[in-house]
């Protein structure tokens, strides 16, 4: 199947063979650049870095699996912590079909930063578990840095991953953030009255105030509070 790409401002059409089109918004990098390469997915984007990194896990004797899907998704503890977010996990071959997987965090939106978050979970990938002497000595040999729990890359590794995705294309997202939302979460629905003779203090919701105020254990009708 071939690929040809159309540059029309803000937007890229992308046509196949069959006729079929689609329009993309580049992300990351510029739709102006002559006969750039547009993965439409996030997930095959993840997945092409992935394997381009294979040789360089065989080179340090911890090659990849060969099943192994990789996501954009929310890791399973801490997705939007405010502090200590986690911004990836790896899951051992636990689905049905016994697949490693691995998920990127939707708040990661430059195509660097989730290349070297997938470099550090594609070492749990491989059989190594927790943060110990035999991650550390990986991590250090592919180019990565302490903290090891949210090791970042070291110059030679950003420049290693740079070429790659240059060659790979941008990466097909956008910084998804809890803070970006347009609207606030919804506060409690417990509704808080207030004793005007000796500020005794309990929470309820509308409905049993509908019903009727309550009474403080000194006698006096509890009304609504601040």
């Amino acid at each position: 199947m071939s690929t040809s790409i159309k540059s029309l401002g803000p937007s890229i059409t992308v046509e196949l063979e069959a006729a079929e089109k689609f329009v993309l918004t580049p992300l990351n990098g510029s739709a102006d650049d002559a006969g750039i390469h547009c993965i439409p997915t996030r997930e095959e984007w993840l997945l092409r870095l992935a394997n381009e990194l294979r040789p360089s896990f065989q080179e340090v004797e911890h090659p990849l699996p060969e099943r192994l899907r990789v996501s954009c998704s929310w890791p399973s503890r801490a997705a939007l912590a405010r502090i200590q977010r986690t911004i990836g996990d790896c899951w051992p071959p636990a689905s049905a079909d016994q697949t490693v997987e691995i998920f990127i965090s939707p708040c990661l939106g430059s195509a660097l930063d989730a290349g070297e978050t997938l470099v550090r979970e594609l070492i749990h990938a491989t059989g190594v578990k927790g943060y110990r002497k035999s991650f550390s000595e990986i991590t250090r040999t592919l180019g990565l840095r302490k903290p090891w729990r949210a090791a970042t890359a070291t110059p030679e590794l950003r420049e290693r991953l740079n070429e790659l995705i240059s060659r790979i294309g941008p990466y097909p997202h956008a910084t998804l953030d809890r803070s970006m939302m347009p609207y606030k979460k919804d506060g409690t629905r417990m509704m808080k009255l207030v004793c005007p003779r000796d500020g005794y203090t309990v929470r309820t919701t509308a409905k049993w105030i509908k019903v009727g105020m309550p009474w403080c254990p000194c006698g006096t009708k509890m009304r609504k509070g601040g």
